[in-house]
């Protein structure tokens, strides 16, 4: 019934505008005015409305922007991220001001120049001056922008030192796995032909490396730690994204990526600074890897070095050390007593 109503009401509406915009019609006509000529007072309402529209539309992009702050990640947990920031905000900053400025351009000369009948438009076909300019001036802009860029590229992808942790994470659909290299730092090698539901990354039993191998369903970071990840996946592309530290590489199957970086905010820190006791790091699949896509994700944890170390000591090997046999009952001796 709702619905018949909302219909009849649509109904009725477009026939009351249609009647509205014919009776206008016919009022043009006997007025005797020629309706495709637009004289001074249309032109005029058209240049006002076009400042009207330049006002209330810099006012709610300022205020839409300013209010999906609240929307956007926090403060980079990751020294890379620091500089990835800066680059995003320094672009922001270029764009902003070329907006702002081509945007009042485009709507004030709409206003100021609008069509009069004495005024005749000035035929300016060259100017080899204005055309250097706007040349050089963006191609300084742009090839600065350019070489900032490379360089903040080629300090996040550099290699990692000697000595990084080596952590792998692992993707299939639709989870994820963390294997730590244990004390010697090393991991043992792999191979998808000895995946089984024991050994479920398919670590290669008779590597030495692979002794102390840790394996964990949650990511435990040392903040201060310099950390090389180490990235796998067994069927699809996973893309591992960790975007409180700005790190993000594709898992590809058949191949190992890699990623170095240094977190250096604790989930503590974060959890006071955004004042939100709920609060925690997340590493998820940003790739599209199926229908179960958007359940793969995992809790991290950023901590000081000496809560890692106590949270890794009691997590599982990737192989269980055998437990030791049970000490042999000792022998009983019978005695006789005499009566």
């Amino acid at each position: 019934m709702i619905n018949l109503l909302i219909f009849v009401v649509v109904v009725l509406v477009i026939i009351v505008v249609v009647r509205v915009v014919r009776v206008m019609e016919l009022a043009t006509e006997l007025s005797g005015e020629d309706d495709s000529i637009i004289n001074r007072k249309d032109n005029r309402f058209n240049g006002a409305m076009m400042i009207i529209f330049l006002v209330l539309g810099v006012g709610a992009m300022v205020y839409f922007t300013l209010d999906a702050k609240k929307y956007l990640l926090p403060l980079s947990a990751s020294k890379h991220g620091v500089i990835i920031d800066k680059l995003l905000d320094v672009n922001w900053v270029l764009l902003v001001v070329v907006f702002l400025v081509t945007q009042f351009l485009l709507f004030y000369y709409a206003f100021r120049y609008h069509h009069r009948k004495e005024s005749k438009a000035y035929f300016y076909p060259i100017n080899h001056t204005l055309e250097v300019v706007w040349t050089i001036i963006p191609t300084i802009v742009l090839g600065g922008m350019i070489v900032y860029g490379l360089n903040v590229w080629n300090n996040i992808t550099k290699p990692a030192p000697k000595g990084a942790m080596l952590i792998e994470i692992y993707g299939k659909q639709f989870d994820w796995t963390v294997r730590y290299a244990g004390a010697d730092n090393i991991l043992g090698k792999s191979n998808f032909r000895l995946i089984t539901d024991d050994n479920p990354l398919g670590v290669d039993s008779t590597d030495k490396a692979s002794k102390d191998d840790i394996i964990a369903k949650e990511l435990h970071l040392p903040v201060g730690a310099k950390i090389l990840l180490k990235l796998h996946s067994r069927d699809v592309i996973h893309s591992a994204y960790l975007p409180h530290f700005r790190t993000q590489m594709n898992c590809v199957p058949g191949m190992t990526t890699e990623f170095f970086f240094e977190p250096t905010i604790t989930t503590r820190q974060m959890r006071e600074y955004t004042k939100n006791d709920k609060f925690d790091y997340v590493l998820l699949c940003n790739k599209i890897c199926g229908v179960a896509h958007y359940t793969m994700k995992m809790n991290v944890v950023a901590e000081e070095p000496e809560q890692f170390n106590k949270w890794v000591t009691g997590q599982s090997l990737v192989f269980p050390k055998p437990a030791a046999p049970a000490p042999a009952p000792e022998k009983a001796t019978a005695s006789i007593t005499k009566p």
